[in-house]
């Protein structure tokens, strides 16, 4: 094909990028074949995210300096409905990309096929990577059957891919459950677990690790923090899960280290970067390059956010680690910035988006729980106390919350969550409380996904919560391995003429371990 009729074919796309002839793209090989290993890859696959009823963030890296192009059709061999010609990825953003792709159908499967093209060699493309996922049905139209995941903890505790264990079973678990979407509550990595290319079982047997020159110490560079995300996606079932369901992505501490906050320093001897904002700093754009995220378009720093899936669901997924005050015996009578955990803005936020949702249930994606006692040496990591009278510390700004939730009279609020390595369902209700002043509701915890499994922890009785569940044995040592089969993810599911939300947990093998069908008021 010469310069001439490939430029009227293609056309420009602006930066002096190529567009290729539209049967190019499906169903037909391009004009020039390479040898495997010269096309531009994809090798970590592809993700959607934040979708809406009319929208979605499509997500994939290349191998090279490459043109990203996306085109989506309603149907495996359908007719192709649109096309985004998306940025040049490259050194800058080690390769990925996201396309905010606009205009799609309501309530509709999409499928989607991801291009890149060499920037050093126009004519050469890679193959299509194909993923999928369903739009939400518009909010004011009909409601539509919903059916979300929720999970967290990935690579934890040294609990890497062991290709002979099956690799992340549970991810794949979770594909055969065709989920609407898929909530991922955090700790998505682990930049300050190191990864060995051996573990010693109890019973002897080793654990064998897929290892990288980036997992093999702890994650202080940029690159390193990238490293963890690239490490995560060489197991075929997450990359295979990813393309099937659509994402909503929140963060924890270990996308950075353990139980980091703002103010605060490593202090470990590992680490030649001390400073935890510094750290954070990495850490927040490795985890905005490789999380198909909408980012928000005048503070890039924002990671909490709300979606909207039909008339029947909004989940509000929030951040309690970018703004909290430092770890501490969390026990201040005055809510200010030392006692915060999501902060004035994001609480403001949060208030505003719940009294103005007209969606039958509020689901509330949370890093952290709120009942259960997580510590540090500094103190307390998470919201409770521990010390069981009235609020204080940051259990005053969960307060505040619930308050308000009672005084506007919003009702059909459930709570997911996830960071304690193990699976629960607590029910909060003000007549157990010390702090009175909410409506009854649920906390569901899943988790590890991939990951040591740890637990039971400690309830702390001022919201009132009892565990009507727990995953795990009483009495089981802590960092139980993946092998165990100790595993979990939640459901969601919300059914369209009653409106009645099922909530169940499972294990890695897919067996239901607890169910409680809520009935909407």
């Amino acid at each position: 094909m010469s310069r001439r009729i490939w430029l009227g074919q293609c056309g420009m796309a602006g930066l002096g990028t190529l567009v290729p002839p539209a049967g190019w793209l499906l169903g037909q090989a391009p004009a020039v074949i390479r040898r495997e290993g010269v096309r531009p890859a994809a090798a970590q696959g592809v993700a959607s995210g934040d979708v809406e009823h009319d929208r979605a963030i499509i997500w994939s890296r290349c191998d090279r300096p490459a043109q990203l192009v996306v085109r989506w059709r309603t149907s495996e061999r359908g007719d192709v409905r649109g096309e985004v010609i998306g940025p040049a990825v490259h050194e800058g953003t080690d390769f990925t990309g996201k396309v905010d792709v606009r205009g799609l159908p309501a309530g509709q499967r999409i499928v989607y096929e991801v291009l890149f093209q060499d920037l050093r060699d126009l004519k050469n493309w890679s193959e299509p990577a194909v993923g999928s996922f369903v739009t939400p049905a518009s909010p004011e139209g009909p409601a539509r059957p919903v059916k979300l995941g929720f999970t967290g903890d990935v690579c934890g505790q040294g609990w890497g891919i062991d290709p002979a264990r099956g690799g992340m079973r549970t991810f794949e678990t979770m594909h055969q459950q065709q989920l609407d979407l898929m909530v991922h509550l955090g700790d998505t990595i682990y930049a300050d677990n190191p990864i060995e290319p051996e573990v010693r079982l109890e019973d002897g047997s080793l654990w064998r690790n897929l290892t990288t020159p980036e997992k093999s110490h702890v994650a202080q560079t940029l690159d390193d923090f990238r490293g963890c995300y690239r490490y995560n996606l060489l197991d075929e079932q997450l990359r295979r899960f990813q393309a099937s369901t659509s994402l909503l992505v929140i963060w924890d501490d270990h996308e950075t280290h353990n139980n980091w906050y703002p103010q605060g320093r490593v202090e470990d001897a590992r680490y030649q970067e001390q400073s935890s904002a510094l750290l954070a700093a990495r850490a927040r754009t490795a985890f905005l390059e490789y999380q198909p995220i909408r980012e928000h378009p005048r503070d890039r720093q924002r990671i909490y956010r709300a979606q909207r899936f039909g008339p029947l669901v909004e989940i509000f997924a929030w951040d309690m680690r970018s703004y909290r005050g430092p770890n501490s015996a969390n026990l201040q009578t005055v809510l200010d910035d030392e006692s915060a955990i999501l902060g004035r803005r994001q609480l403001a936020w949060l208030k505003r988006r719940l009294a103005a949702s007209t969606a039958t249930w509020k689901v509330i994606a949370s890093d952290m729980p709120l009942g259960l006692v997580v510590r540090d040496r500094h103190g307390c990591e998470a919201v409770a106390n521990g010390d069981g009278g009235p609020p204080r510390g940051r259990e005053l700004e969960i307060a505040e919350l619930l308050r308000f939730l009672r005084d506007r009279r919003i009702a059909n609020v459930v709570f997911i969550t996830a960071d304690v390595h193990y699976a629960a369902a607590h029910h909060y209700d003000p007549a157990r409380a010390r702090f009175g002043e909410f409506l009854p509701f649920w906390e569901f915890v899943a988790g590890p996904a991939h990951a040591g499994t740890f637990g039971p922890g400690q309830l702390d009785p001022t919201f009132g919560p009892e565990a009507k569940f727990i995953g795990i044995p009483r009495g089981m040592k802590p960092n139980r391995p993946p092998s165990e089969g100790l595993q979990f993810f939640g459901t969601l599911e919300v059914d369209a003429a009653s409106r009645v939300l099922t909530a169940r947990l499972w294990n890695a093998a897919g067996r239901e371990l607890f169910r409680q069908e809520l009935v909407p008021v």
